[in-house]
């Protein structure tokens, strides 16, 4: 690692600072967390209590966790001794333009200034910040929740500076994450593209009344979620070729994909059609709370990534 981390500050506590803000602790960084709710400390409280088991299972000590957090009572306060930021706020040009400027005026000089935005690359929100604040300020996107999902896309901007990619590296590998730098900057990144171009045909099939959103969902996971999760699509399709793999299955059954490509569906989406998709929705999952559903989501992303942790061990 070029240099230590030892102190985050965590700007947004939402579903994603939440977990930012366990993930950093169990680390064991000094955390300062702020957020204009005004439930932040009954927040905080509610997410190392409900996260901490979970990291557990995962082989960190979370011993004393509680004590490396703090409540900043705003951004100035909770970026005083960063060495890294990591923000949350508002997926809005105007916000984190504005936000962004305050980190570069209050943050220490060296501190790293990482965005979770999920679709806007930090050039947009950095072009009036001087030459030297921006080549520190880049995208660090997570995946929903950040202290499971181990993918984390780094994305610089057209004036991230090549050290603060090196130690934006260095600090999610760190803290357990695994880092994938893009070369370049593309709305949505990589991962929120193809996620929304998979939710797109998702929606058109609903729409069609070929499945329902249950269905949908239980294709995914009996099929392509359990392949892409050991393999991705890549590996995956040149597997499916056999012996000749990714070349054979170009090349035999490549014109056909073409084809089923070219039929792919663009959802109506007018006001009756997203009414009527919603109800679906709720009507499969409605009656189960948020907390019930995303714990269950959890418990499998852990036993799915336990699973992992086993192959590899046996593979090495």
């Amino acid at each position: 690692m070029n240099r230590a981390f030892r102190t985050a500050a965590v700007i947004g506590a939402g579903t994603i600072g939440l977990s930012w803000t366990t993930l950093f602790a169990a680390h064991g960084l000094t955390v300062r967390v702020t957020d204009p709710r005004p439930d932040l400390a009954e927040a905080v409280d509610e997410a190392l209590a409900t996260y901490a088991p979970q990291l557990a299972a995962r082989g960190l000590d979370v011993t004393g966790l509680a004590d490396r957090v703090h409540i900043a009572a705003g951004v100035t306060e909770a970026v005083r001794d960063a060495d890294v930021v990591q923000e949350n706020g508002p997926e809005r040009l105007e916000f984190k333009q504005d936000l962004f400027a305050t980190l570069v005026r209050e943050a220490p000089c060296h501190a790293l200034l990482l965005s979770s935005s999920s679709a806007i690359p930090s050039s947009a929100f950095t072009r009036e910040l001087p030459d030297e604040a921006a080549a520190r300020v880049l995208i660090g996107h997570p995946f929903n929740p950040p202290h499971l999902l181990p993918l984390i896309e780094v994305v610089p901007g057209e004036r991230t500076g090549e050290d603060a990619v090196l130690d934006a590296v260095d600090f999610y590998t760190s803290v357990g994450r695994t880092p994938v730098v893009e070369r370049k900057e593309i709305p949505g990144f990589v991962g929120n593209r193809l996620q929304n171009a998979l939710s797109r045909e998702a929606v058109y099939l609903v729409e069609q009344g070929v499945v329902t959103p249950e269905e949908l969902d239980t294709v995914m996971t009996n099929s392509l979620g359990l392949r892409w999760a050991t393999v991705g699509p890549f590996l995956g399709s040149h597997l499916g070729g056999g012996p000749g793999g990714y070349r054979h299955m170009a090349e035999h059954i490549g014109a056909s994909m073409q084809q089923l490509w070219a039929g792919l569906g663009t959802p109506s989406q007018n006001e009756e059609e997203q009414q009527r998709l919603i109800e679906a929705v709720e009507k499969a999952y409605g009656s189960s709370t948020y907390p019930e559903l995303a714990g269950a989501r959890d418990r499998r992303q852990l036993a799915v990534l336990a699973a992992l942790d086993g192959a590899d061990k046996e593979e090495n």
